[in-house]
């Protein structure tokens, strides 16, 4: 039986571990960390029976990923699909709701009603194609051409000065600009419009779930299915130079997939030395400094509906989000800064002890930074829910210049997996049609540095086993793989 050994235990490397374990590979996965899920952990950070997602929380791109619902996670995991996609506050006790209805959601927008239906519509209204487009390497034809050039042109203009001009009203550019404003790069950009389009498109197309019990549960699922086909994982296991590695023999078939930065393959022996080149041009963006709360009740927050959206987006008005994105960009932290939070225990009670609740935000802030963001992020949430510093009972904080430490894939910070920019949209860490294939046999990239990027969906690590078996001459099917 030929062996895969696949480093780093996050959705892509077991993603790619339960796809070669199917496909009759004796799979071990390696893990850096004590525990497995990399970016899909959780932890008791704050105090006992407080149980916080170590990385990512809300998870849109798991729900309706294809990997994922080939995997059959809806049926493997309880989901709490909130009412309410995510929630952008303004000052005055004001707020924008992304409902999962957007006639609801366009409803409350105002005179940008029209507008954001006719953003959005046809696009949550053709999901799939959306999906298919920013699913793999762009440097392909789309299935879905149409939906593809809708997306394309969307993107230009939203990530162009032309926003500044399509909406408005206050309510209507502040709710958009807070989902863009995940790219965590200067804005506008073409990157970060596309992911927010995608993220909005989403929102109404199936809403943006999230597993009872905590992220950890992503990872418990793809683990037990790995082992019930003969597979393992090792943790505390952090692989620092491959050349150490019994990794096996690549003329045998054995194959070693990296769910990592890029960077782990420049240990490789032998690498060629113009692939070598183009990885260390490869860059790292910003980075996330995150605090998570312990709380002895909900937030309150000044406009009741926030509290139906667990995701919750606080920059204030669009100019605001836009410059504190571009502060960052610039090697700085605005005084108010664009905070992404996350309130699970609102929906899922098992999260916190009984009529407690768990808050989990981060800041964008430059790579490696010190700072601490625990105070900036407490002001800006104080903002818009008054009494809320009242309320906390603990916290952990979590700084850029830590990341790495606790999650090697993430340099400086950076959880993107490398800078969001036009030309690493298209060279995802290199120009090709297949980047997840690297020029040594047997050897294939599996992580966030390779298409389709960031984001909780299982793609990169489905797309790098994938090229691996088609290399070996047994291609496999998503439908034929879990049937």
């Amino acid at each position: 039986m030929a062996r895969a050994t696949i480093i780093g235990s996050g959705p892509n490397g077991l993603a790619a571990a339960v796809t070669l374990a199917r496909a009759g590979y004796q799979v071990r996965v390696l893990e850096a960390g004590a525990r497995i899920g990399g970016g899909v952990s959780s932890a008791q950070s704050t105090l006992p029976g407080f149980v916080h997602d170590v990385g990512s929380a809300v998870h849109p791109g798991a729900y309706s990923s294809p990997f994922f619902r080939a995997f059959g996670l809806d049926r493997r995991l309880d989901w709490i699909n909130p009412i309410a996609a995510y929630a952008h506050p303004l000052d005055g006790g004001r707020a924008a709701i992304a409902w999962r209805d957007i006639e609801r959601t366009a409803d409350g927008l105002g005179a940008d009603a029209k507008r954001w239906r006719t953003l959005l519509r046809p696009l949550s209204s053709h999901i799939d194609g959306v999906l298919d487009f920013t699913g793999s390497s762009l440097l392909r034809v789309p299935r879905h051409p149409i939906t593809a050039a809708r997306f394309a042109l969307r993107t230009l203009d939203q990530g162009s000065t032309v926003a500044k001009r399509f909406f408005r009203t206050e309510e209507a550019s502040a709710l958009f600009s807070g989902v863009v404003a995940h790219g965590n790069t200067a804005l506008p950009s073409l990157p970060s419009a596309g992911a927010g389009l995608l993220l909005a498109a989403l929102a109404h197309a199936g809403g943006w779930p999230y597993p009872r019990g905590g992220a950890q549960a992503i990872a418990d699922a793809l683990r037990v299915d790995l082992e019930a086909h003969g597979g393992l994982i090792e943790t505390d296991a952090h692989i620092r130079d491959l050349g150490a590695l019994d990794w096996g023999d690549p003329a045998k078939g054995d194959l070693l997939l990296l769910n990592g930065s890029p960077r782990l393959a420049l240990t490789l022996p032998g690498l060629p030395s113009g692939y070598a080149r183009a990885l260390r041009r490869y860059r790292y963006g910003a980075a996330a400094a995150k605090v998570d709360f312990a709380l002895d009740g909900p937030v309150p927050w000044a406009h009741p509906d926030v509290a139906n959206a667990p995701t919750v987006h606080l920059s204030g008005t669009r100019t605001e989000t836009w410059a504190s994105e571009n502060a960052v960009a610039q090697g700085r932290v605005a005084e108010r800064p664009y905070v992404l939070a996350v309130q699970p225990s609102t929906l899922d009670p098992t999260r916190a002890p009984e009529g407690k609740a768990v808050f989990w935000a981060y800041m964008h802030v430059p790579a490696n930074s010190d700072f601490d963001p625990t105070e900036p992020i407490t002001r800006q949430i104080e903002r818009f829910a008054p009494g809320f510093r009242d309320r906390i009972l603990a916290t952990h904080a979590v700084r850029a210049s830590e990341r790495e430490a606790i999650n090697p894939a993430t340099i400086g910070g950076d959880i993107s997996g490398g800078d969001f920019t036009v030309q690493q949209m298209v060279r995802r860490p290199t120009l090709s049609s297949a980047p997840w294939r690297t020029p040594m046999r047997g050897v294939y990239l599996a992580s966030a540095s390779t298409p389709p990027g960031p984001g909780v969906n299982g793609m990169a690590g489905w797309h790098a086993a994938r090229t691996a078996l088609a290399d070996a001459g047994t291609p496999v099917s998503l439908d034929d793989l879990f049937a």
